[in-house]
């Protein structure tokens, strides 16, 4: 029996550090899938369609709206983001974990489709890291930064809202926490059941 895959929601601030933690997640946890989110924004340096999103005018954007074909939307600055609701439930049928890497906004459509979803909120250190991060990027202007700064303090506002808070201060240390997470996750007793089912059947007899 195919064991059904367990769904993430990872929220954070720009600048906390999100991405780089999922990315190491998933390096070493081939079971864990992150879904590519459809976006109107324009690619960034080193991105690539279909990796990192799937870029799309924001006309062809809002027809896939118009079909329903979102399991959850929002917009994020000037931009729309939405995952695709078939993509998701084909992938955790099939068995894989699958991380949702979206703002509170989308966070709160997904638990009202799919409550069984888990979710984890990473939060900087201080505020003045988080500036410090975004500064260190070189990819946004002054007011751009100051601008997700604002942005951020409203965000993280609404880590009540999750299952798990991650602090991301010492990088090593935030991916242990995030891997602890999954892999307690994986042990409950549902999925235990689906994989050992020959187990606990002989265990029984």
């Amino acid at each position: 029996m195919t064991t059904t895959g367990t769904l993430y929601i990872v929220s954070a601030p720009s600048g906390a550090g999100k991405t780089s933690l999922v990315k190491a997640l998933i390096e070493a946890a081939p079971q864990i899938r992150v879904s590519v989110s459809h976006t109107t924004r324009a690619m960034r340096p080193g991105e690539a369609d279909g990796v990192n999103y799937h870029f799309v005018p924001r006309e062809e954007f809002l027809a896939m709206l118009d079909r329903n074909e979102f399991l959850e939307h929002a917009q994020v600055f000037d931009n729309l983001y939405g995952t695709s609701q078939r993509w998701v439930e084909k992938t955790l049928a099939e068995g894989y974990d699958l991380i949702l890497e979206i703002d509170w906004q989308g966070a709160q459509q997904v638990r009202k489709l799919m409550p069984q979803a888990k979710s984890i909120f990473i939060l900087p250190p201080t505020q003045e890291a988080l500036r410090h991060r975004l500064t260190n990027r070189g990819q946004d202007s002054g007011e751009i930064i100051e601008r997700r700064m604002r942005e951020a303090v409203s965000e993280m506002s609404h880590y009540v809202e999750y299952d798990y808070i991650v602090i991301n201060d010492d990088f090593a240390h935030a991916l242990t926490d995030l891997q602890a997470i999954f892999r307690a996750n994986q042990l409950c007793q549902q999925p235990q059941q689906q994989r050992h089912a020959g187990l606990l059947s002989e265990l029984l007899a």
